[in-house]
């Protein structure tokens, strides 16, 4: 263990501000040759600097795949931060972190039993390893369409029927900041002898305040991956892996990071991983009071907005606590749709959201927010419930306007849905069910992957293979994924996403009038 004041050290930001400011001829890449070689724009929109320090694995800067020097130091400073044995940098995102803990847990034909609202990357996963998905449902919100986690009992039940899976997978917490009973699931898992593996991408800040969810590594996970940048204050693209107990195979995990992570991956991004933990370790529980104090704020104002509900915890299953710096708020009530609410606000008010969904937006409040953000979300929110005075017969405003003028928009678009999916009610401010199917591949995903395929009519497709792995973007869970039944409801799912101006990734059409499916 580091001594206390350790985490005051930034050895690989150091190494690299020591090499940039050493002054040099380069003849390596990249060759751009520390900024000289730079496009003018770039210069004016980043400045010299940044590019000067963009360096390749030079001996002072050490190796991510062989460490032994900085990155050895400022990785071990990161385990003793987040509370893990051994931490691994991640410069392809937690994507690569997900793919690599299945890699290294599962051969060709192993199962692992994992939650049907797992992110796209661990479908990835299941296709590069060729293991065999065990699909457990996840607990489902229809109020809020909002899936929760997985139960601990759903888990034991999916264990005594595959008592021979090699590893459980969970998403811990979910996008909306919903977290399950991970102590009692790591619990149930550790009784087969098998690791826990956790998609805690949208928990890196949970150990560093004791009002915010427990951390998986402490609630018993045995590999847990991290998106650094998406709730503190790395680079985006920057993630960690952490490891705890003896569970995982470490140098399995390393031959499969190798596969999976870039070979020249960029130290600006792995500088910001050692100091986004130096700044969390030293001032984490300062930060995130702070950040706490203004989640609550939002909460509280937006909560009194008629028309508008913020998401709390709720006592059903699956939803065992809340991350409350993760404000979901439902706009359905106001008659429109979480699509059309993030047009307004984004390209009206001067506020982004990070989620809309059908029914409702989700907003990340984060160490980087500030009092005035908060204040700007309260106003967005406020505008938008101005359109229901205008029905009322208040007076109108000409933000008032443009609300209803976004109103009329989707009723076409609402048309448009109904000419496009015959399937297909054109209700968006009340959205179908989530159709996650619970049913099992009948292919495996690999298998699927790397079958012959065709192109159908989207309503042709209902019943047959999906070839192709498609969902709404962000979230980014699968509604379909190769192998899998083409549902009725997925199609009308998808199709009332796109009308309503959400984003589908992964389908080769993308106005879903076709899809890809395996060959009979």
């Amino acid at each position: 263990m580091s001594p206390a004041n350790s985490q005051t050290k930034t050895p690989l930001l150091d190494a690299l501000r020591d090499r940039t400011n050493q002054p040099h001829a380069p003849f390596y890449a990249p060759g751009h040759k520390r900024g000289q070689g730079i496009s003018q724009p770039l210069i004016d929109l980043f400045g010299v600097t940044v590019f000067r320090s963009d360096l390749p694995e030079l001996p002072e800067l050490d190796n991510l795949f062989n460490p032994e020097g900085a990155i050895a130091e400022a990785q071990d400073l990161a385990a003793e931060a987040f509370g893990a044995q051994s931490t691994r940098f991640l410069a392809n995102g937690s994507t690569c972190g997900i793919i690599a803990a299945i890699l290294a847990t599962c051969s060709p034909g192993d199962k692992i039993i994992l939650p049907r609202n797992i992110h796209s990357s661990a479908i990835s996963g299941l296709i590069l390893s060729g293991a065999i998905p065990i699909f457990v449902s996840p607990e489902y919100n229809p109020d809020w369409d909002i899936a929760n986690s997985i139960t601990p009992q759903a888990t034991a039940s999916a264990l005594e029927q595959h008592p021979d899976a090699k590893a459980v997978m969970i998403v811990y917490p979910t996008y909306h900041g919903v977290c399950g009973d991970l102590r009692a699931i790591a619990q149930i898992t550790h009784q087969y002898n098998i690791p826990l593996l956790v998609d805690e991408a949208h928990g890196a800040h949970f150990n560093f305040h004791p009002n915010l969810p427990e951390p998986a590594l402490s609630a018993g996970a045995d590999l847990t991956v991290q998106s650094i940048h998406k709730t503190l204050s790395a680079m985006t693209q920057a993630s960690m892996l952490h490891v705890k107990g003896d569970r995982i195979d470490i140098q399995k995990l390393n031959r499969a990071l190798q596969l999976v992570q870039s070979t020249s991956p960029s130290y600006l991004l792995l500088a910001s991983l050692d100091a986004a933990r130096q700044q969390i370790a030293l001032h984490g529980k300062e930060l995130m009071a702070q950040t706490l104090q203004l989640a609550e704020k939002a909460r509280s104002r937006i909560s009194q907005i008629p028309g508008l509900s913020v998401l709390e915890p709720l006592n059903t299953p699956g939803f065992a606590a809340l991350d409350r710096t993760r404000l979901t708020v439902k706009v359905s009530d106001l008659g429109i749709t979480g699509f059309t609410a993030d047009e307004i606000l984004h390209s009206q008010l001067g506020v982004t959201a990070e989620l809309p969904m059908l029914q409702h937006l989700t907003f990340i409040i984060s160490l980087g927010n500030t009092e005035s953000d908060i204040d700007n979300l309260v106003k967005a929110c406020t505008l938008l419930e101005g359109r229901r005075k205008k029905e009322e017969g208040s007076s109108a405003t000409d933000s008032v306007t443009d609300v209803t003028d976004v109103r009329k928009k989707e009723e076409v678009r609402k048309k448009k849905s109904e000419r496009r999916s015959p399937m297909s009610d054109g209700r968006f401010a009340h959205s179908p069910t989530l159709p996650l199917s619970p049913s099992p591949p009948l292919l495996s995903p690999r298998e699927a992957f790397f079958f012959a395929a065709e192109t159908v009519p989207a309503d042709k497709a209902v019943d047959r293979l999906s070839a192709e792995l498609i969902c709404p973007y962000p979230p980014g869970i699968p509604v379909l994924m190769p192998g899998e039944i083409i549902t009725p409801a997925a199609v009308d799912y998808l199709q009332q996403v796109l009308a309503a101006g959400g984003k589908i990734t992964g389908c080769s059409d993308r106005n879903l009038q076709t899809l890809k499916v395996v060959r009979q």
